[in-house]
């Protein structure tokens, strides 16, 4: 789905997380990022995927990582998403889809012989200069911060 590949410099981006607070790509810099695009908050794919990167994230900090989730979700949705299930990284409220444009996760998907547009589950590896390490867009929900941490 998405255009960018290992070794793209990834999008610059700038979204407000479920407290309001303003998350550019600029503020990891010297830090890897994983940006993680899942389709919709307290759904059972999308919480079986933030739960094993929170039940991982002592091994994310231990290798330098910073995570974002990001959805077209609307802040309230993603802070009772946040608390809900105690995550300790943010959730960008991404609802005019600047940053899921800019990534290119965005797009015709089906379900169930239905077609509709959503966002593709897709997570990107950025490493501390801003280039992106890897692109996971076979995501595996309940075993994905393995296929981070590889």
């Amino acid at each position: 789905m998405t255009t960018l590949k290992k070794g793209d410099k990834a999008p610059n981006f700038a979204a407000n997380d479920q407290d309001g607070n303003t998350h550019s790509l600029t503020d990891y810099k010297g830090k890897k990022l994983v940006v993680f695009f899942y389709p919709k908050a307290n759904t059972p794919g999308c919480t079986s995927e933030a739960c094993d990167l929170r039940d991982n994230f002592e091994r994310f900090q231990a290798n330098n990582y910073a995570l974002l989730g990001v959805s077209a979700d609307n802040a309230k949705a993603q802070g009772n998403f946040k608390n809900k299930y105690d995550f300790p990284f943010p959730l960008l409220a991404d609802e005019d889809k600047a940053v899921i444009d800019a990534f290119g996760v965005w797009g015709p998907k089906k379900f169930m012989g239905r077609e509709y547009d959503g966002i593709h589950r897709t997570t990107f590896v950025i490493d501390e200069n801003g280039i992106i390490e890897d692109v996971i867009s076979d995501v595996k929900t309940k075993a994905h911060a393995s296929q981070i941490l590889k």
